[in-house]
């Protein structure tokens, strides 16, 4: 990689809360749980924070229980089939992401995905936004047998892509983000425009570097830009 145009050899991102907006239809997923029920949908801006645990987050939210609750592993398929059906719906890229990716491709940097989803719904939502075809790797929670906040997907990732996880930018907007993302050996970042459901807020985390829209992550890239 030419360091006039950036010192690092790949960025690699979360995907649900950092490189698209996908809570729009996991917590439709979530308030059709409820309403089958005949229970009140829960607000969209008070569960959007569960989305960045997935159904596990999602379903603490909605029910207030946890994985060892006995309800929790058929409400959890109910609603990774609610989910399984409309994918895409309010799901979409982040604003700005469209054009940080555009940036990234036209200094022909690598970038990919590391995500804690699992590759049934990766997969064909990827496909479906037309990120799988432009990333050069793709790594669900369940590809390796670890799912972050342990460091093997990202550097799963890396290995795919060939690319020196230290050379490396990972972005998240979860601290198992950073704390994968660290343990990798890439720079981190936090995305604070995420969901950051975590208790603790991202100044918090010990990421390298905070943005507040996916275009600040353009001056983290590319130092030596102007």
């Amino acid at each position: 990689m030419n360091e006039a145009l950036s010192p690092y050899d790949g960025v690699f991102f979360d995907l649900d809360g950092t490189l698209a907006d996908t809570a729009p239809d996991l917590v439709a997923a979530t308030n059709q749980l409820l309403e089958a029920r005949n229970l009140a949908p829960k607000p969209y801006e008070f569960l959007r924070p569960y989305a960045s645990a997935g159904a596990r987050g999602l379903l603490e939210g909605a029910f207030g229980i946890a994985p060892d609750h006995p309800d929790f592993i058929s409400l959890r398929d109910e609603f990774f089939a609610n989910y399984e059906k409309a994918l895409l719906v309010h799901s979409k890229l982040f604003d700005g992401m469209d054009h940080l990716l555009e940036q990234i491709e036209k200094a022909n940097l690598p970038w990919g995905i590391v995500t804690n989803k699992s590759e049934r719904f990766t997969h064909p939502l990827t496909d479906l936004m037309g990120l799988r075809q432009r990333a050069v790797s793709t790594v669900s929670g369940d590809t390796t047998p670890h799912a972050k906040p342990h460091p093997e997907p990202i550097l799963h990732a890396a290995r795919i892509a060939n690319i020196d996880p230290t050379k490396s930018i990972y972005v998240g907007d979860d601290i198992r983000d950073v704390i994968a993302g660290k343990a990798a050996g890439m720079l981190t970042v936090a995305a604070a425009y995420g969901y950051c459901g975590c208790k603790e807020p991202p100044e918090a985390w010990g990421a390298d570097h905070i943005i507040n829209n996916p275009l600040d992550l353009l001056q983290i890239i590319f130092p030596n830009r102007g």
